[in-house]
């Protein structure tokens, strides 16, 4: 950025013309420093605005990256599931082949396209909030942001409908997405390997848990009433 600034100064400088006396006439100097900066900084990248912009839109040309593994809730003490007549809930038990889910990446950040490995039906949200299966994937509203919370957990925002997140209730029903928030427990989950799956090189950076979970765990004050 400093060289970019003498750069500018420089040759401003040279283009300057000469009076009968020798000295520089036109822009004075602090408004010569001043129009340099202002093109300096305008010319400087912003890469948080660009990684912010490329997060929005699918990546067209980064390989993606496909994982297998199972989605435990918080709430209901079982795995998501997609089952063949399009519906999505949070009821299978550890190993089941409908609980069994591949995430593809949507973007080169967190964002994700997540469907049932047994019936091929992406996890979608249509515009009342509500968990549905679909074909084809392609659409923002099959797509989610994987957000690691403080507590270890995982939260799932919708791309389209932003505020809104996959969730289920404590009997594994999926709630509204325009009923959830980030701190509620039914938003919640743990990937997990499935039942007799060892991890490749591939997934050992993700930490995934494969010890038991036999006790759901207990509301809070904060969870939504049924």
């Amino acid at each position: 950025m400093v060289g970019k600034l003498m750069e500018c100064l420089l040759q401003n400088e040279s283009a300057r013309p000469f009076s009968t006396n020798g000295l520089h006439t036109g822009i004075s100097t602090p408004h010569l420093l001043q129009s340099c900066e202002k093109v300096t900084i305008q010319s400087s990248p912003n890469f948080t605005q660009h990684v912010r912009e490329q997060s929005q839109v699918t990546d067209q040309v980064s390989r993606r990256l496909i994982r297998t593994y199972q989605l435990y809730s918080r709430t209901s003490g079982k795995h998501v599931q997609v089952l063949s007549n399009k519906k999505i809930n949070a009821m299978a038990e550890d190993g089941d082949a409908h609980a069994k889910l591949i995430v593809e990446t949507d973007t080169f950040g967190s964002r994700v396209r997540i469907k049932g490995a047994e019936t091929g039906y992406y996890i979608c949200m249509n515009k009342r909030g509500k968990l549905i299966g679909k074909r084809n994937g392609k659409g923002k509203d099959c797509v989610f942001t994987e957000i690691v919370l403080e507590n270890n957990y995982t939260a799932l925002q919708n791309a389209k409908y932003e505020g809104w997140y996959m969730a289920f209730t404590r009997r594994g029903r999926p709630r509204k997405g325009s009923k959830t928030r980030q701190h509620q427990r039914e938003v919640h989950f743990m990937k997990r390997l499935p039942k007799g799956h060892q991890a490749s090189e591939q997934h050992r950076h993700f930490e995934f848990i494969n010890y038991p979970f036999n006790r759901r765990t207990k509301r809070t004050r904060y969870s939504s009433s049924r």
